[in-house]
């Protein structure tokens, strides 16, 4: 077996982190399942959303989570390919418009 920085199974361990303060612990899960409940948005959106956000973010953990919750939700390959692209066109906008603080500097070295 290949060894990667990232293991699938830590994502079992994610619990984990109450350890250290459980309190916190409690407070976060408690506003994550809030924010997943349905509401405004169906659960099964915001399951595409949250998979469209780790592919920006590039979390390898939220990515396998969101896949298998947006799977269980009722998305399919094509409505979760899709969501994937919106996020790759919103992250590639934002590389391309910080490309105007560039051409800012540019235009100040260059006087």
């Amino acid at each position: 077996m290949s060894e990667t920085y990232y293991d699938p199974a830590d994502l079992a361990r994610f619990s984990e982190m109450s350890e250290g303060n459980p309190e916190l612990w409690k407070k976060f899960m408690d506003y994550y399942g809030a924010v997943f409940e349905e509401g405004a948005l169906s659960e099964r959106e915001k399951a595409l959303i949250a998979l469209a956000v780790a592919s920006a973010i590039q979390c390898p953990y939220c990515i396998d989570a969101y896949t298998q919750d947006s799977l269980e939700k009722g998305s399919n390959l094509e409505q979760m390919t899709e969501a994937i692209h919106v996020a790759n066109a919103i992250r590639g906008g934002a590389a391309l418009v910080h490309g105007v603080q560039m051409k800012n500097v540019h235009a100040k070295v260059s006087m």
